[in-house]
């Protein structure tokens, strides 16, 4: 039952969860989708604190569309209603979910218990899920499912059409087909389309194409995704090192990797730790550790701009009008740096540019910035001179171009270095670069000020 929206009644599923009215639920949860009723379950758990309800919910939808709603589940509610389950009712919902959902809870899982469930399950399944859950996090592998379409290179059209008729219920897409050599390793690939309007008695092998877009099961899923959006595939076909076809990537686990990387590169921007169960379940101490190294690196950072400003204290207390500027400068060359540095990450993560790109962007920045700099030099130059004449003036506005110039250059140049040395670039933006340039810019503005005003 659903509200004139199409939208799913929320207030009365819950509802009927919170009272543990079997009936209600099975009429409420009959058309609603999986996704939505993953939803529901979190907000029975994480807001209404009822567990007890959530296992209702779940008890009362059939065992596939059980499995599905356990793949939308978050990890963190997916670990807290699976302790809650026998091993046979969590070994069904195993069996029943795709393969690559199936791997994500069974990692989820303590050891004791996976043994368990495994000494439970048929050989093939068994085998197939150690194999898959052994892959390293991050990679191909990792994200990868095997339930897909395979067919073998010698077979006719007609045969074909039967061996996907045969394999399709238990494939996660079948709009691409996959072509196997006698040694299973990838030989081509089809679509569905192809298929259904080839001559019945005409060969695979004739059809198929040949030059196939893959990836390694070690290659880091990062490259899996840039393959995704840049031939806009539905699927990329996996093989190992000997070129034997292990699974497919579909483009919804694609979409998972692409939110996942995102955001963990926002996180390390703001020079936090990667959070695995998102700012809202994550404990406060998780929290104040995964911020507290990084602040208190860049505390130490900071003494060096202190140091600059008490080199030059003769000046400052000589030249008292200086110190009103100070602020502005930085900050200016924090800004530009960051803006330099976030365009610099991104585009190294979705490969837009590359370490080989270097020089030319180091010319086009160099341009960009004295433009950025005269530009915003000229803005603040009137105040400079209100403030202190002429002299003043020539510092703020000299001081400006050369502290924007040098916060967009090391903005840019920052996440190559990092890149190089093979750390991650996204550590490059925010804090970091933003106190480094707040130490040089306050060298650069005392030192100008110093070779201009000393014998004023």
């Amino acid at each position: 039952m659903t509200r004139g929206d199409n939208q799913p009644d929320h207030k009365a599923i819950v509802l009927a969860a919170l009272e543990q009215d079997s009936r209600e639920l099975a009429e409420h949860l009959a058309e609603v989708r999986a996704a939505d009723i993953a939803e529901l379950l979190e907000t029975l758990v994480d807001q209404q604190d009822n567990m007890a309800g959530a296992l209702v919910l779940l008890e009362n939808l059939p065992l596939i569309r059980r499995a599905h709603v356990y793949g939308h589940l978050p990890g963190w509610l997916q670990e807290a209603l699976v302790d809650r389950l026998s091993d046979r009712a969590l070994l069904e919902i195993l069996e029943e979910m795709s393969a690559d959902d199936r791997v994500d809870l069974y990692n989820l899982l303590g050891v004791d218990r996976r043994e368990a469930l495994l000494r439970r399950m048929a050989h093939r399944k068994r085998e197939e899920l150690r194999r898959l859950a052994s892959y390293e996090e991050g990679t191909a592998g990792a994200v990868m499912t095997s339930d897909y379409v395979a067919i073998p290179s010698n077979l006719t059209v007609s045969q074909a059409l039967t061996r996907v008729c045969e394999t399709a219920p238990d494939a996660e897409t079948v709009y691409q087909l996959y072509i196997l050599d006698e040694r299973g390793q990838l030989a081509g690939t089809w679509s569905l389309r192809q298929l259904l309007i080839a001559r019945p008695s005409a060969h695979v092998d004739d059809l198929m194409i040949k030059d196939v877009i893959h990836t390694r099961v070690d290659a880091p899923q990062e490259e899996v995704a840039r393959l995704v959006a840049r031939y806009d595939l539905l699927a990329v076909p996996v093989v190992d090192e000997e070129e034997r076809m292990v699974g497919i990537v579909t483009h919804d686990d694609v979409l998972d990797v692409v939110q996942a990387e995102a955001t963990e590169d926002i996180h390390k921007g703001a020079s936090v730790g990667m959070l695995e169960n998102g700012v809202g379940r994550t404990s406060l101490w998780s929290l104040y550790r995964k911020r507290i190294v990084w602040l208190v690196l860049l505390v130490f950072g900071n003494l060096f701009s202190g140091a600059g400003i008490a080199y030059f204290e003769d000046l400052i207390a000589a030249q008292v009008a200086l110190v009103f500027f100070l602020p502005l400068l930085i900050d200016s060359g924090g800004n530009a740096g960051a803006q330099a540095s976030t365009l610099t990450v991104r585009g190294l993560a979705t490969g837009d540019i590359a370490l080989k790109d270097w020089g030319k962007l180091l010319g086009r920045e160099l341009l960009i910035a004295a433009g950025l700099g005269l530009t915003m030099a000229l803005a603040v130059s009137p105040i400079g001179f209100m403030r202190g004449g002429e002299m003043l003036m020539l510092v703020v506005a000299m001081s400006m171009t050369v502290i924007v110039l040098a916060g967009s250059l090391l903005g840019l140049c920052l996440p190559f270095v990092l890149d190089r040395l093979g750390w991650d670039p996204a550590t490059a933006s925010g804090p970091l670069v933003t106190t480094m340039i707040d130490a040089c810019g306050v060298l650069i503005y005392f030192g100008i000020a110093t070779l201009l005003m000393s014998n004023i």
